[in-house]
């Protein structure tokens, strides 16, 4: 899963209106932010395995810090209670949270069962649909387009900037995407997770974007 988690981010902008694509984008993207991290500091572990499943050649051999299911809800509950101290808005707070653990939901859908429910569990889940490449397709890309069009509903370009970092983000999203699915296999773990740490280009890639747009029918500044 990978525009389906920044898909889910687009959506939410729906059920906050206030809270910048940037802070959403690092919300359902929280867990594979923290991810790489962990690879490269040996703390979790991947096997680049051609042929596992068919829309992937990543074998998730060890990530319970970033993707149990238990550990999915800690960050939650972490990134939501921060914004709480720092903005005391409860609903947003648990808009930030539904974020964080909507990645691991998604996840199920597509992996392999290695996702762990709690950490130095031997029962892990997942239900494969990255075994089936029209499968993921016709998930991911229903997902993509609803939250395009969510986003859209909720907000307006104040300025070109705002159509062209926005339309230009989606794009390359897209691309990255589609590259993901049909490309090659990462020549190393490594550069896999040099690659993975890259996305907090993303990140404020979105808050740009959604800083020169303004939420339909609100007056509200972006946070």
């Amino acid at each position: 899963m990978f525009i389906g988690h920044f898909a889910f981010g687009l959506a939410a902008k729906k059920a906050a209106p206030s809270l910048s694509l940037g802070t959403l984008f690092l919300s359902v993207q929280l867990l594979d932010l923290l991810w790489p991290t962990f690879l490269l500091l040996g703390m979790e572990k991947v096997e680049i395995s051609p042929g596992i499943t068919a829309a992937t050649p990543l074998n998730f051999t060890s990530y319970p810090i970033s993707h149990s299911l238990i550990m999915a809800l800690v960050w939650g509950i972490l990134a939501g209670g921060i914004y709480y101290l720092v903005k005391r808005n409860l609903q947003v707070a648990v808009v930030i949270f539904a974020c964080v653990i909507s990645h691991w939901f998604l996840d199920l859908l597509m992996h392999r069962p290695d996702l762990p429910l709690v950490p130095g569990s031997a029962v892990k889940v997942g239900l494969g649909l990255w075994n089936s490449i029209p499968g993921t397709l016709i998930l991911e890309l229903t997902l993509f387009f609803t939250g395009i069009y969510l986003y859209l509903t909720t907000t307006k370009a104040l300025n070109k900037a705002g159509n062209y970092a926005f339309w230009s983000l989606i794009i390359f999203l897209f691309i990255i995407y589609i590259s993901n699915i049909f490309g090659p296999p990462p020549p190393s773990v490594p550069a896999l997770a040099w690659v993975g740490e890259s996305q907090w280009l993303i990140i404020i890639w979105a808050y740009w974007a959604d800083k020169n747009r303004s939420p339909i029918n609100y007056e509200l500044k972006p946070s």
